[in-house]
Formats: C-alpha cells, sequence, structure tokens
C-alpha cells in the first residue's frame, strides 16, 4: 500500500499519520515545489515537482504514480483538487485512486457563491451572498441585511483578502480594485469545525468529528475544543448525502441561538484536522482499508468530548542546497 500525499507544504502531521497508520506495510511518497516544505521530511520519500500549473505537471505526478507503484493519491491545497479528479480516469487506468470527491464538487466547494446558490436552493441555513453590489444596497436599504459583511473572492482559500466592512464607500472602494468579489453576510455566531470521512466505495458518512472554535490564525483553527450534538451529525448527514462528496472533507458551520448554517466546504484534509486523529478518528486507516477494497464501519461521533487542541509552532533543520 504506498500513498502519495500532493503539495506537501507545512502539513508535517498529515504525513505523519499516513507513516504511522502504514506502519511500515507501504511507503508514504510526498511532494512539494519547493525543498523548503517541511512535510516532504516526514515521509519515506520525496520528490521535488514543478507548479501544478506546469503544462508537464500531471505527466509527471502519473510518472512518480508509475515509478512507486501508488495505490492512493491525494493533494493538501484546494486549487489542485480540481485537477486531480479532473484526470480520474487517467490515474485509474495506472492502477491509481484519486481520493476525494468528484470534479463539479470540487468546482463548486473553491467558488463560494455557486456554493451558496446550491445550499440555498437545497434549503439548507447559510450566510446570505451577493455577486452584485446593487442587490445588496438594495436588501440594505429594506433591511433584509445590514453591516457589516466580508468582501471576499468569490473563488479563493485560507481566509486570503477577505475583508469586514462597515460601509458602502469600502464596499465600493474593493469592487472598484478587483473583480470576482462577493459580498458575504456576517454571520455572528460560535464557529464550528466538523472533519468528515465518507466512505469511497459505500458512499456513506461513517466518521465525523466535531470541534468548536476557539481561535483562529491565517485561515485555520488554531485552537478548539470536541464536542458532540446529535442535531449537527444528522444534518451533516443529510448535506453530504445529498451533495454526493466521497473521503475526505473539511466542514465550516456556523451555530446562531441553535440553529446551524453551513459556510464552507473544503473536500480535503482541513489544517485543524490532528484535533480529530488525536482524539481517535483515524481517517487514514478508513482511506486505507478503502484502497484494499474494504468498506468502513459507521463510527459517527466516537470520540470524547471536551478534548481540547491547542496548536504551537515546531522547527525542522535541514542542510540543504537551496536556489536563493
Amino acid at each position: 500500500m504506498n500513498i502519495l500525499i500532493l503539495s506537501a507544504g507545512t502539513r508535517n502531521k498529515i504525513v505523519e499519520y499516513f507513516v504511522n497508520t502504514l506502519n511500515g506495510t507501504g511507503k508514504v511518497i510526498a511532494t512539494d515545489m519547493s525543498n523548503l516544505a517541511p512535510a516532504i521530511y516526514e515521509a519515506d520519500k520525496h520528490y521535488i515537482v514543478p507548479k501544478m500549473t506546469s503544462p508537464d505537471y500531471v505527466d509527471i505526478i502519473i510518472d512518480i504514480c508509475q515509478k512507486e507503484k501508488i495505490d492512493g493519491v491525494l493533494s493538501l491545497i484546494d486549487p489542485e483538487l480540481s485537477l486531480l479528479a479532473k484526470n480520474e480516469n487517467l490515474f485509474e487506468s495506472i492502477g491509481t485512486k484519486v481520493i476525494g470527491s468528484a470534479y463539479d464538487l470540487c468546482e463548486m466547494s473553491l467558488d463560494k457563491y455557486q456554493m451558496y446558490s446550491w445550499l440555498k436552493e437545497h434549503q439548507y441555513k447559510c450566510a446570505k451572498s451577493y455577486m452584485d453590489k446593487m442587490e445588496f444596497y438594495k436588501d440594505v436599504e429594506n433591511g433584509k441585511i445590514t453591516y457589516p459583511v466580508f468582501v471576499k473572492p468569490a473563488r479563493g482559500s485560507a481566509s486570503i483578502a477577505i475583508s469586514k466592512v462597515y460601509d458602502k464607500e469600502t464596499v465600493e472602494l474593493l469592487f472598484a480594485h478587483d473583480d470576482g468579489l462577493m459580498i458575504q453576510e456576517y454571520l455572528d455566531g460560535q464557529e464550528i469545525g466538523a472533519d468528515v470521512y465518507i466512505d469511497m466505495i459505500s458512499g456513506e458518512v461513517v466518521s465525523i468529528f466535531t470541534k468548536k472554535k476557539i481561535k483562529m490564525r491565517a485561515g485555520e483553527t488554531d485552537k478548539a475544543v470536541s464536542f458532540k450534538d446529535e442535531k449537527l451529525f444528522e444534518l451533516i448527514r443529510k448535506f453530504v448525502s445529498e451533495a454526493g462528496y466521497r473521503g475526505q472533507i473539511d466542514i465550516d458551520i456556523f451555530d446562531i441561538d441553535g440553529e446551524y448554517y453551513i459556510s464552507e466546504v473544503n473536500p480535503r484534509f482541513g489544517g485543524g484536522y490532528p484535533h480529530a486523529y488525536e482524539s481517535g478518528c483515524d481517517h487514514m486507516k478508513l482511506i486505507t482499508d478503502n484502497l484494499e477494497g474494504k468498506v468502513n464501519e459507521v463510527q459517527i461521533g466516537d470520540y470524547k468530548s471536551g478534548v481540547y487542541m491547542m496548536k504551537y509552532n515546531e522547527l525542522c533543520i535541514k542542510s540543504l542546497e537551496v536556489e536563493q
């Protein structure tokens, strides 16, 4: 059993957990475009590859899969998810399973307005969103939405270029200097993260870990505490099944006066996943079982409430030849 992790970056724990789960029964291979990406040194072997936008990028990854006899490949960054899904048949033709959701779901997850439209159409509670600023101004006048709001790129990740806005003048300024922006209602409530695994064979949700976020840093959960709520588990089961996700996903949710609002979905391992793993939710094992043809049993909520996660910085020291 050999696993390939693309764009490993600083996600050391994810690589480490796969190594631990395989426990010598296979290899974990990691890639990145830089040899200063510390996570690649947690793997059994690593490759330095070009940017994912390079014309020969997919061919290079296919080459690695064939050379290393890779059973399953996954990425840890949003833009690459669609690229993998788009080439799923190519990977399967060489015996490599793409660990993740279908192309259309990856695209919908990356496009916040498209996700909002889907949630609204399927009657899930979510933040009001606008691509048309004039429609937004009209709703402000009619009392349907109030400041502050978020102005953010419709396509994006890691909380990049998000502005909390308190007046029309700032909205105008931001829209004048950037295309592809959307306006999103500010949800004032408890932010929640859910690490979810959907069996790639049965399509059933088999594991859910939920945490209340205490502090964020650079778009990722910095401090959090685990909790359980059957009402939330049922909402996640319904949403995931209706949308059709597969494999590992990360969902951002808000609790506002006891009602759950779905905010965003990342069809990959989220930055706060180590909290789930260290609490007993080993999604790496679920992945490897699926790759071996085994259907996983349901283990939703199989962890303790009140377990805190606190991130801290670590160092990776290597003697390397690095181009300046």
